[in-house]
């Protein structure tokens, strides 16, 4: 009888051991678990880059995405991103302008809805999904930060940074086309090649 107790005893004491490891991750700290993108992170002097991807759409431009960090006592300004090759980032702050300041002891998240954007409008016409690129982020007191990127969809946990958040100022537009139409006050007029022009005036 003695031994049917024990037995039945030993489950219930693991069972209660466990509890409160099953309790921590059940709270806030249950974030902890979840499943997070792969990237680089890499510091030179007081700045630190990291969650950097570029995410492209089936068309139009892509848009690089990552997190920057000042630990500096001085404000620095991102000056330029360039990837492998001759690909360029256009930079856009938050309120518009080509400026993106990551403050002193701060950070600024690149993409998404509110924030700074960097677009790059060769878009899929250059980039492959899955391949890496070589991300080189130039800050003012810095200089160049390098590291590699991940060229991925901005679909699912991607989508609210992608091309798909930009401000529609952001997106560039097509280029007009010429118009026919003729400009008021002017005295040219379009003549079809090789055929006359008829200025004789009949009388009634």
């Amino acid at each position: 009888m003695v031994r049917s107790f024990r037995r039945a005893a030993f489950p219930v004491l693991v069972a209660l051991s466990l509890a409160p490891l099953a309790a921590c991750g059940a709270g806030e700290g249950a974030r902890t678990l979840e499943v997070h993108p792969d990237s680089e992170a890499v510091s030179v002097g007081v700045i630190k880059v990291q969650n950097a991807f570029v995410l492209t759409q089936s068309s139009g431009p892509a848009t690089v995405s990552a997190r920057l960090f000042n630990n500096g006592t001085t404000a620095q300004t991102l000056q330029s991103l360039r990837l492998s090759g001759s690909l360029t980032a256009r930079l856009t702050g938050a309120k518009g302008g080509s400026s993106i300041t990551v403050p002193a002891n701060g950070s600024v998240l690149l993409g998404g809805k509110g924030n700074p954007t960097a677009v790059i409008d060769s878009g899929a016409e250059a980039l492959r999904d899955g391949d890496v690129q070589t991300a080189v982020f130039l800050f003012s007191g810095t200089g160049p930060v390098s590291l590699p990127v991940n060229v991925t969809p901005a679909r699912g946990y991607f989508e609210a940074y992608g091309p798909g958040s930009l401000p529609a100022s952001a997106t560039p537009s097509p280029s007009a086309s010429p118009s026919t139409t003729a400009t008021p006050g002017s005295t040219d007029t379009a003549t079809p090649t090789g055929t006359p022009t008829d200025t004789t005036t009949t009388t009634p």
